[in-house]
């Protein structure tokens, strides 16, 4: 077909002349038929000689084209028989078709045909080539040699052949890049940040004439620590390191999961308080500035978290490794007054400033936000509660604030109100939550350009983007402690609040500490106490936590469902009909179990409208939040959360046992 195409075009003049000669002498039939007569033999004699030098030239042309693709065969068969690499063809189902002598050398075996790739080299998998859609080449170890394998799928012309299609493989050895690869991977430097988290309590709590000994075992230890991954040490502060050593030790410090955390928790030389590092690793730096910087990052955030743990940071990726101690309380109240100060100077350059914490809001995010309301109008400064709606654990309040100071309902907006009248100049202050998306309008923080974030949250991987001001403090029982310190410096030691002010405050510091029980140090009292004075009556504030028969009931039947899984410490239940009130019953429900004899930790799965809620509770054995983090929750040691999408409630459950599992043999280990 293509090559009519190409004579037609190359006798297309032809044919015209000859239709002008036939059109002359049909009009010279009408005038002199006798000399048309002979101008038709004529006319005869060129049609018959332009069809024969036309048909030569095609039996010429082919003949050409023939030969031209015989010696391209055979070239093509040359080429692929003396390939300088191995080469080899399969079936679509791995069955070996062919093969040249280049693959027999590196196979070392013989009469492989019709045998099956898989048998021949058992590390090569037929499925990354046929399931695969993008990728034209793979990895494959064979006889302790790396190989790059190149493939093409083939259709196959069906009347030369019984098959579909082949597949092409060309194998490049690519051993030595691989071995370069690996040793300039082995050699990259890691910087490590380590600091004694509680270096000052205990110095503090240690017999002077022992503080000597005790520093001593410390730089010991982390000598001991450096010797073992070949690095060097140095200590810049009194209570912070560096190391730097090659990466090809990182995998086994992981493997140990920085058992430089438990040594240090081990000694004892006098100190009443246990030694805790925060430990901080930046990987994968293109310089060692870099890394340095993914190293401060690193180390940030396991102070975020409350010390006692490592966190390696590998460009954007972030392992977590210990934090299974409680964070230390920070005796000295200087940051809560520098705090104090800083915020006090964001209120004022403000237009407006709106707050709030995290979606579903409980009472301690509630009533965190109520106690910065009222610095904010301490300060004569236009500000708002941003809250997307009432749920049950917050309306006991929501609705007494209503009824009796309904002037303050003007100070609640939805996040929509607030997305309308933000502007750049104004301040958003973040209660109680670190992650943008679970606040209740992460496109607030978009709009603004000032962010202040108060929480007592471990800190997780996902965070507020370059907040201006941080105060993160694990240590803190709740969001509404690290408020009311904050306050009484605010307004100069003085207990002016509002009543109401005092006793949200007061409900928020109440529900996290589960009525001062968990997570409740000397400064959750001093701060209680703060508000005691400041008119907060406790009656009032118990009344706030009522609940109506039907969800007590609930409840109830919550706890009736509980069973033990793993090491007989830990209780599992749930409630299958969605309800209102799932998530308040959830927690109150996983405090419940925790009064059984024998349980160190519960969690309750609720469904919702959107999602599967698991709460979680621990009586500090058993870090709950470690847990939840495989599930991409978080929160504390003891209280802890996490919102599973797109799951039915038995899938949770499944995911949730598994994650309880992984994190027993993780402290087995």
């Amino acid at each position: 077909m293509a090559n009519q195409k190409i004579f037609k075009f190359l006798n297309f003049n032809n044919k015209i002349y000859l239709w002008i000669i036939g059109i002359l002498i049909l009009i010279l039939f009408f005038y002199e038929p006798i000399i048309a007569s002979v101008g038709v033999l004529i006319l005869a004699y060129l049609i018959y000689y332009h069809w024969k030098n036309v048909h030569l030239r095609k039996v010429e042309w082919t003949r050409y084209i023939e030969g031209l693709m015989e010696e391209f065969d055979s070239a093509t068969k040359y080429a692929v028989l003396n390939l300088p690499i191995p080469f080899m063809m399969l079936e679509i189902d791995g069955t070996i078709s062919w093969y040249n002598p280049k693959f027999s050398e590196i196979s070392e075996k013989k009469d492989i045909l019709e045998k099956n790739i898989q048998d021949v080299i058992p590390t090569f998998n037929i499925k990354d080539i046929t399931e695969e859609e993008s990728n034209k080449s793979i990895d494959v170890i064979f006889k302790d040699r790396n190989y790059k394998v190149l493939y093409n799928i083939v259709k196959v012309n069906k009347k030369t052949s019984n098959k579909d299609y082949l597949i092409m493989l060309y194998w490049l050895d690519n051993t030595n890049f691989t071995i370069l690869k690996e040793k300039y991977n082995d050699e990259k430097m890691n910087v490590c940040l380590i600091q004694v988290d509680n270096y000052n309590e205990v110095i503090k709590d240690t017999p002077e004439a022992k503080r000597p000994i005790v520093l001593a075992e410390i730089d010991k230890k982390l000598n001991t620590f450096t010797s073992k991954v070949n690095g060097f040490l140095t200590k810049y502060e009194s209570d912070k390191y560096i190391i730097v050593f090659e990466n090809k030790y990182l995998d086994n410090l992981e493997s140990k999961k920085f058992d430089i955390l438990d040594d240090m928790r081990a000694i004892n030389q006098g100190n009443n308080i246990p030694v805790t590092l925060s430990v901080g690793v930046g990987v994968n730096g293109k310089t060692p500035l870099q890394s340095y910087e993914f190293a401060k990052g690193a180390i940030d955030i396991a102070l975020g978290r409350g010390g006692d743990q490592a966190v390696v940071k590998k460009i954007d990726k972030l392992s977590f490794y210990g934090g299974k101690s409680k964070a230390v309380e920070k005796r000295t109240k200087v940051k809560a007054r520098v705090m104090s100060h800083a915020l006090r100077q964001l209120i004022d350059q403000s237009d407006k400033v709106f707050i709030m914490g995290h979606k579903v809001g409980d009472m301690d995010s509630f009533g965190a936000s109520i106690g910065v309301l009222s610095a904010v109008k301490y300060r004569n400064t236009e500000g708002y509660i941003v809250l997307e709606g009432i749920n049950p654990s917050i309306r006991n309040l929501y609705d007494r604030i209503k009824e009796k100071n309904p002037d303050y309902m003007d100070n609640i907006i939805t996040p929509e109100e607030a997305e309308e009248i933000a502007t750049k100049e104004s301040l958003c202050v973040v209660v109680d939550v670190h992650r943008p998306k679970s606040t209740e309008a992460p496109r607030l923080l978009d709009i603004m350009d000032k962010v202040v974030l108060i929480d007592h949250h471990r800190r997780g991987a996902e965070f507020i983007k370059d907040p201006t001001l941080v105060y993160l403090e694990p240590y803190a029982s709740s969001a509404s402690e690290l408020i009311t310190e904050i306050l009484y410096y605010l307004r100069n030691e003085k207990m002016d609040i509002e009543k109401f002010e005092a006793e949200a405050l007061l409900a928020g510091i109440t529900v996290d500490t589960k009525s001062f029980t968990f997570k409740t140090g000397v400064r959750t009292f001093e701060s209680a106490s703060f508000l005691r004075r400041a008119g907060a009556d406790t009656t009032s504030v118990r009344q706030l936590f009522q609940d109506d028969l039907k969800t007590f009931i609930m409840k109830a039947e919550v706890v009736e469902k509980a069973r033990i899984v793993g090491n007989g410490q830990i209780a599992i239940s749930s409630m299958e009909k969605q309800s209102e009130d799932a998530v308040l019953i959830a927690a109150q429900s996983a405090d419940d179990l925790l009064n059984i004899n024998g349980i160190a930790a519960s969690f309750v799965l609720v469904p919702t409208e959107t999602n599967v809620h698991i709460s979680g509770r621990s009586l500090g054995d058993i870090s709950v939040q470690l847990i939840l983090e495989k599930l991409g929750g978080g929160g504390h040691l003891t209280v802890a959360g996490a919102q599973l999408d797109n799951i039915d409630l038995d899938e949770a459950i499944e995911q949730l046992e598994k994650a309880i599992i992984e994190y027993l043999k993780e402290g087995e280990e």
